[in-house]
């Protein structure tokens, strides 16, 4: 919706195929009636996350009727106006509109060869049916997308994401489109970050962008004409910010790992914060969270949060917990209900969550040490930030448990493989077999730049299957199209058939979720998760009997 008109972009789905509203209800109703449920696919991808593909998405432009202070607006859908002929199979995204409801940028995903597809920026006039779209952003060997708009309308503001090869990761950049002139440019070149736009000051003199750094992502302000950024807020990382209509105060969430979220205001002068009421209170964190860090192999300087339970000492050391964010293009920096170190805390663990190689907030440099190289820096930075860890007086070195969900679930099947340091791994929705995944996952293009048959040869888990020792609990969902069930169930069949004696002896197990994806979603079955998770460490570490959930 424009902030300042009536006029709104809406989205439908419709089936590939039809080229009308009606062809589309037809059709549904036809496949209804058949019980057909099949679909002819004649590109790719084919699925994503955890659903089918098959439907492409029509952008409608309408007018809305009623009072915005009251909720009660409305559109008459007779009115819409289709925003874009169907273009064979060539999908849209809404990305923005303009505040005075004028244009609106889409993303318009263009086929390539070899199954690969352009993200293309392109404008559409809201108020003249008969004008011509205007490509906005458009290369072939990168990528445009998360656009914003200048409050006048004069300026486009998006992300610019080169095509990785086998040894270079993608480079992320802001790019600053001029709309009078039409042409675009690299903003903050030299910023040594992956930055996200998320709005415009009101004069269009500063961009507001969130970027992740050292386990934050926080909010900055980039000066158009100098080009510099300058971090407004503090600890913590930002979402769904929002400019006041005064232009002096962004609104936005913030969460991390000793807040589960809070609605702020943040001054745009000085990024002083003030945390806005909320209906209710969180419970006190049952430990303390701090930052821990060591210097890897090559020098370079790996951090992490280590977080404590109370009542950790020398007297009283605690087992430790390494954790492994997945991505592998990410950062531990912002709270999550899935995978919450506190939970384990309140059950006497330590809990260490490093950012090895590949992770963002560190510069290029730091993402290229673990391009294509998997089971080399990544492997041996964790391994460094644990061996610096367990060096505390409040750690006991000879109690550790080691994690890993999704690219953590793949680096915890290879550490299983290449040492016996920990007493239990929980590999969860993992990769196994590289070059199996690279095929079976549901943006396979992507990863066969990356995943080539060199670096599968060096860094697939499943080529050192017969060292795994320590005994594995292997979890996955059966909706999981990002990495397919077949990996986890590669995994265990594997640890299964190299299990030699009595088979009620077995020291592996798999949780299984048959209709849960790439993550854990249920709150009950979240539930069943943790338990299951707490009950394989500690009949690992204790050598006693495993417990069964009681709904198991």
């Amino acid at each position: 919706m424009a902030r300042t008109s009536p006029r709104a972009v809406f989205s439908a789905a419709a089936l590939i195929g039809t080229e009308s509203e009606k062809q589309d209800q037809d059709l549904r109703k036809l496949r209804k009636a058949k019980k057909v449920s099949a679909i002819l696919h004649e590109g790719y991808p084919v699925r994503f996350f955890d659903h089918d593909l098959g439907e492409r998405t029509r952008l409608y432009a309408g007018e809305l009727t009623g009072e915005v202070d009251h909720g009660d607006l409305d559109v008459d859908l007779d009115q819409l106006t289709k925003l874009l002929p169907d273009t064979g199979r060539d999908g849209v995204e809404f990305e923005a509109i303009a505040d005075d409801g004028s244009f609106v940028i889409i993303n318009r995903r263009v086929r390539k060869p070899r199954g690969k597809s352009a993200g293309t920026l392109v404008e559409l006039d809201l108020t003249d049916p008969d004008a011509e779209p205007v490509v906005r952003a458009e290369e072939d060997d990168a990528q445009f997308g998360g656009a914003v708009i200048s409050r006048d309308g004069s300026l486009i503001a998006t992300v610019r994401r080169t095509e990785p090869t086998a040894t270079e990761p993608p480079t992320v950049k802001l790019w600053l489109i001029d709309r009078a002139s039409g042409e675009g440019r690299v903003l903050a070149g030299d910023w040594d970050r992956w930055p996200h736009p998320v709005a415009f000051s009101a004069d269009s003199s500063v961009l507001y962008v969130v970027a992740d750094e050292d386990g934050n992502s926080p909010i900055f302000a980039v000066d158009l004409a100098t080009q510099t950024p300058r971090r407004l807020t503090a600890d913590g990382s930002y979402g769904s910010v929002l400019l006041s209509p005064d232009g002096n105060t962004l609104y936005a969430t913030r969460t991390s790992y000793t807040d589960p979220g809070s609605v702020v205001a943040i001054s745009v002068a000085d990024g002083s914060l003030t945390e806005l009421n909320a209906p209710v209170s969180y419970p006190e964190l049952p430990g303390t969270l701090v930052d821990v860090e060591t210097e890897a192999a090559d020098g370079v300087r790996i951090r992490g949060y280590l977080a404590l339970p109370e009542g950790a000492s020398a007297t009283n050391k605690a087992p430790l917990a390494l954790w492994i964010h997945g991505g592998p293009l990410g950062s531990w920096n912002a709270w999550s209900w899935r995978w919450s170190p506190w939970l384990l805390v309140s059950q006497g663990y330590a809990v260490l969550l490093p950012d090895p190689a590949l992770s963002t907030g560190y510069g290029q440099e730091f993402i290229k040490r673990g391009w294509g190289r998997w089971g080399a820096e990544p492997f041996t930075d964790l391994m460094a930030i644990t061996d610096a860890v367990v060096e505390r007086d409040d750690i006991d070195e000879t109690d550790t448990v080691a994690m890993g969900g999704s690219f953590g679930g793949y680096m915890a099947n290879w550490v299983a493989g290449h040492t016996d340091r920990f007493t239990a791994i929980v590999t969860h929705a993992s990769l196994w077999n590289l070059g199996a995944f690279r095929y079976s996952t549901d943006n396979g293009i992507y990863w066969l730049t990356e995943l080539n048959d060199e670096m599968i040869a060096q860094h697939s888990p499943h080529l050192s299957v017969d060292k795994i020792v320590t005994p594995m609990l292997v979890i996955h969902g059966d909706k999981d199209y990002r990495v397919p069930l077949s990996e986890g169930l590669a995994l265990w069949t594997e640890l299964v058939a190299r299990h030699e004696g009595d088979p009620e002896e077995l020291k592996h197990k798999f949780l299984y979720f048959p209709d849960e994806n790439h993550w854990v979603l249920k709150p009950q079955h979240a539930i069943v998760w943790y338990e299951t998770v707490r009950n394989f460490l500690e009949s690992a570490r204790s050598g006693g009997n495993f417990d069964r959930p009681r709904v198991l």
